[in-house]
């Protein structure tokens, strides 16, 4: 093994991984990708080249590569563990090591790009890694180095598998690949050839010029070759949209949660505090700090119709995305108290699961743990978590989180720069209510103090039940502006909350609102009953984050309703133009529950495997298909030869074509052939009296005056046909299909004998001619 063929095949591999790695790049779409591709790459052509110089076993070589995979597993894959950036850390192992199984059903249930988010990486870490060593050994130590090619092949194969449905330039990506491939295959038949005419030049001293010319003829056909598969490719990415669906594996797994599939859970708030529910114990919880506020679901997409919990897909990367928890969220950025609560579940069911602060850790107890535990997802950004199978009577869990610090004072609270969904349609009478409580030159802090205290000093708290003022549930665009033009102000939590957080949206912090309990009974143990739901908000503020702010007016007595204004310009919207029928604009409160659906079916597991497992076949069909084509076209170009020369129009061709077959199948069983070798030269090489037959038969079919008539083409025919299977015999599989697919005799001595033939025939006929007398 020379120098000149380990530079060769590892700059080749380089190149063909970096292209068929590029497939990757939709997923992460950040630089430290990039950086994870390149050191990948060189690491495991590294390994690759130590393993075959010392002939390491492939188990040393197997051991070599995981313990590189665990050295550069943390900087790489894991970039926020490791030490100064550059060096593993037990953190980072920990990680690490879980993220080698875990991450793969992960990334194909996130929304794409990941970046570098917690351990992602690691299955392009893995997957370059594999591809790179796997690739060069095979390249370096085996007999036939082609095989080497399928290793960047299934690295792309597995970059589209893993990608997003909506194509990225596939096309392109593909055609570069296949021609990296091509210049590789090219490269290794001018290296294999190189050898052959070297050992050939030293035996029987060949010209270098017949070398060159051979060189040159395998460059032109592989350039042809390429040629038409580069036009090729760009005609199909022309007439292709690039922006074609592809059938994946995100497409096939089922996301963990869609929490659009779900009614919002503010739409039910008023069911909790009708009188069949107010009094009835829906779960217990255990050690829950005073005056804690239970999150059920966090609400940041508003339509105008229902407050929604959001998602990354449909509301921005600021909605968050539910995800599995495998372990433990790591939330020391949050500034709090940890705590662990205990949850109980009685009278409650429903898939969002209730819960306090930034969740790091939660563990089921009873016969459904593991069922629960399995379906359990969470929503870091939005700190919702849910069951996808939804909580039941005798559920338990307890959860590990940390409860944000309460900020006392909003003078000096900035806005923060999260980008939640604008609101698709605001109140009528909004701007005019806000134009009313701000006061000119206060901070944003100030005038959002200024709305909670509008609200809590005018509102009053009435859900409409028996003994209660009138109060109309919902909280669409209808509703809110009910709000705000009725006096007294009377409403509950569900209508404040949209309200404030619109207001608060307004004055230009990023807001929320949050569905959930506030108990009112003390101590650590508490009851949680449908009396205590509640709503409230949050805001992000650029030094405290997501700060919760209650803005409920305390409950009191309602003062009796004032009469509407009768003067036109007080309120002119009420009077003119009339107002559009509700149907159109003005929802009921129960259009939202109308507008929401079932969750989706489950679909059934072991026909999604096989959905799987078949696309996984039919891509890596398809990348193998790429491969032999160049392969089959050998084969049919030899069978089109074969056919032509057997049934050829004169006898003396079928013969010589005859000849030239088996010429031809002597050389691509790579047979030592005499340089101008003539048919019986070539007979006596190979050996056998049959061979040293047939070539006494062609030549006298050749050169005697009647040759051709006396023998029989088909009987040449049938002799070559056991002369070839006399080639094969004692081959092995590999052998038989090297023979089959080289290349070697469509530039061999057959063609160079057929020109001699005929000079040969026209000097000989010429001197015959010559000796005849006139008239002979």
């Amino acid at each position: 093994m020379s120098g000149r063929f380990v530079i060769g095949n590892t700059v080749a591999l380089l190149a063909a991984t970096g292209v068929a790695a590029a497939a990757l790049w939709p997923i992460y779409q950040t630089g430290a990708f990039v950086l994870l591709v390149a050191v990948a790459a060189v690491l495991g052509c590294g390994i690759a080249i130590i393993g075959t110089v010392f002939r390491w076993p492939a188990w040393l070589v197997g051991l070599t590569t995981i313990g590189g995979y665990l050295l550069v597993g943390v900087p790489l894959a894991v970039p926020g563990r490791a030490l100064c950036g550059v060096l593993p850390s037990l953190a980072g192992l920990a990680e690490l090591v879980p993220a080698t199984a875990l991450a793969w059903k992960q990334l194909v249930t996130i929304v794409l790009p990941v970046g570098s988010y917690q351990a992602l990486l690691v299955p392009a870490l893995i997957l370059v890694l594999l591809s790179t060593v796997t690739g060069l050994s095979v390249a370096l130590r085996s007999r036939a180095a082609e095989p080497a090619l399928l290793a960047p092949v299934l690295l792309f194969v597995a970059g589209i598998a893993l990608g997003p449905s909506q194509a990225t330039a596939p096309t392109l990506l593909g055609l570069a690949l296949f021609a990296v491939l091509v210049l590789w295959l090219l490269w290794l038949n001018l290296e294999r050839r190189r050898g052959r005419l070297l050992v050939s030049a030293t035996a029987a001293r060949l010209p270098a010029a017949d070398r060159r010319m051979g060189a040159a003829r395998s460059v032109v056909v592989a350039a042809l070759g390429l040629t038409v598969a580069v036009l090729a490719g760009t005609v199909a990415a022309v007439a292709l949209p690039p922006t074609t669906a592809r059938d994946v594996l995100r497409t096939r797994v089922v996301a963990p949660f869609d929490a659009r599939a779900y009614p919002s859970p503010l739409s039910a708030f008023r069911n909790y505090h009708q009188p069949d529910l107010a009094d009835t114990v829906l779960f217990e919880v255990e050690g829950l700090p005073a005056g804690g506020r239970i999150r059920l679901a966090t609400l940041d997409d508003y339509d105008g119709v229902v407050y929604s919990v959001g998602s990354a897909a449909a509301a921005g990367p600021d909605s968050g995305t539910f995800t599995r928890l495998p372990y433990r969220l790591d939330q020391s950025a949050v500034r709090g108290d940890e705590i662990s609560l205990s949850v109980s579940i009685r009278e409650y069911d429903g898939v969002w699961v209730p819960g306090v602060g930034a969740l790091e850790q939660i563990e089921f107890t009873g016969a459904t743990a593991d069922a629960r535990q399995e379906s359990f997802v969470y929503n870091d950004l939005g700190g919702t978590a849910a069951v996808v199978t939804g909580l039941e009577e005798g559920d338990s869990y307890t959860s590990t989180a940390v409860v944000p610090t309460l900020v006392g004072d909003l003078a000096d609270a900035r806005p923060g720069s999260a980008v939640l969904p604008p609101a698709a349609v605001l109140p009528d009478g909004l701007e005019d209510t806000l134009a009313g409580v701000l006061r000119p030159g206060d901070t944003p802090g100030q005038s959002l103090q200024a709305v909670l205290d509008f609200l809590a000093t005018t509102g009053y708290v009435s859900h409409g039940t028996a003994g209660e003022p009138v109060s109309r549930s919902g909280h669409g665009v209808d509703r809110i502006d009910e709000l705000l033009q009725d006096q007294p102000m009377l409403g509950d939590a569900e209508q404040y909350a949209v309200t404030a957080a619109l207001m608060a949206r307004q004055i230009g912090f990023p807001a929320r609102v949050v569905v959930g309990f506030v108990p009112a009974a003390e101590g650590a143990t508490a009851s949680v009953t449908g009396a205590d739901a509640s709503a409230w908000i949050e805001v992000q503020t650029q030094a405290d984050g997501w700060v919760a702010l209650d803005p409920n007016p305390p409950v009191r007595e309602i003062p009796a309703r004032q009469p509407d204004d009768p003067a036109p310009i007080s309120r002119p919207q009420t009077v003119l133009p009339p107002p559009v029928p509700e149907t159109a604009e003005q929802p009921e409160p129960s259009q939202p529950e109308s507008q929401t659906t079932d969750p989706p079916a489950a679909a059934d597991p072991f026909w999604a495997v096989v959905k799987l497992i078949v696309s996984i076949a039919a891509w890596s069909l398809l990348g193998i298909g790429l491969l032999a084509a160049p392969l089959l076209g050998i084969v049919v170009a030899k069978w089109r030869r074969r056919r032509r020369r057997r049934l050829a129009p004169r006898p003396i061709d079928r013969i010589v074509g005859g000849w030239r077959d088996y010429a031809d199948s002597v050389t691509d069983h790579g047979l030592p052939v005499p340089p101008l070798a003539t048919r019986t030269e070539l007979a006596r090489s190979v050996g056998g009296v049959r061979a040293l037959w047939l070539a006494g038969e062609v030549d006298r079919a050749v050169f005697a005056p009647d040759g051709a008539t006396e023998i029989d083409p088909d009987g040449i025919w049938v002799s070559v046909r056991e002369l070839q299977n006399g080639l094969r015999a004692g081959l092995n599989r590999r052998d038989r299909l090297r023979a089959l697919i080289s290349v070697r005799s469509f530039g061999r001595y057959a063609k160079r004998t057929a020109g001699r033939d005929g000079r040969r025939r026209r000097r000989l006929w010429g001197a015959r001619e010559s000796t005849k007398g006139p008239g002979q």
